[in-house]
């Protein structure tokens, strides 16, 4: 049973009402203001600040989200999709397998994935059906991107989507307690430096076993 199926067991997946189209444009936007705050000043970052940065009113972010919580949760689920299109362009665009893989991992940068998940780790409920969904649509568009460059012979086979997403997760997080100048660059140089070790041949044996990300979630 997939973890869609198991979190669907407990309730139908939410349907959003349809929205008007300016009403969608205020919605994506105050989405996308808090994804930037958050980043820059925590999860507990006033929401007036969120909304003044979307340019929309108070009244306007608490009409399309009751409380923190619920926009975290939209900012989650924003993360995850918007992460999942990379891999999928990546893989769809490319014509050589190891660079949809090395195009995928610099443009999650952009998602500033390594800022963001401890910062929304709390509060959120993992179990959701949305969340569900999005988890294995990001886990499935990641695999598929790893299996082509497996496939052509180019990535090692000792390692698996959990461990490609924690080495992003943890080499995009940002510095604590410093704000270090040109951050982006450094990240990609070492991101590069993590990619040139995944190139098969392996040059070494590494301890312990492959990690998918049900795995991560089981060890959480």
């Amino acid at each position: 049973m997939t973890a869609v199926a198991a979190c669907v067991k407990s309730g139908k997946q939410e349907q959003q009402p349809r929205l008007r189209a300016d009403a969608l444009r205020n919605r994506e936007r105050i989405i996308a203001a808090a994804r930037e705050t958050m980043v820059e000043f925590g999860a507990e970052v006033p929401l007036d600040e969120i909304a003044r940065r979307a340019g929309v009113g108070n009244a306007t972010l608490y009409r399309h989200f009751a409380d923190r919580l619920e926009l975290i949760h939209h900012v989650t689920l924003s993360v995850m999709s918007r992460t999942a299109d990379r891999a999928e362009r990546a893989l769809a665009e490319e014509s050589d397998a190891f660079q949809a893989l090395r195009r995928f991992v610099h443009a999650a940068v952009e998602e500033r994935i390594g800022a963001l998940c401890p910062l929304l780790a709390d509060g959120v409920d993992r179990d959701h059906p949305d969340l569900c969904a999005a988890r294995d649509r990001l886990e499935a568009a990641v695999e598929a991107v790893m299996a082509a460059a497996r496939d052509s012979g180019q990535l090692r086979t000792d390692i698996a989507v959990g461990d490609l997403m924690v080495a992003i997760t943890q080499l995009t997080r940002p510095l604590p307690g410093s704000r270090c100048p040109n951050f982006d660059q450094f990240v990609h140089r070492h991101l590069q430096l993590f990619l040139d070790g995944l190139q098969a041949p392996a040059r070494s044996e590494l301890p312990g076993a492959a990690a998918t990300l049900d795995d991560l979630r089981r060890r959480s």
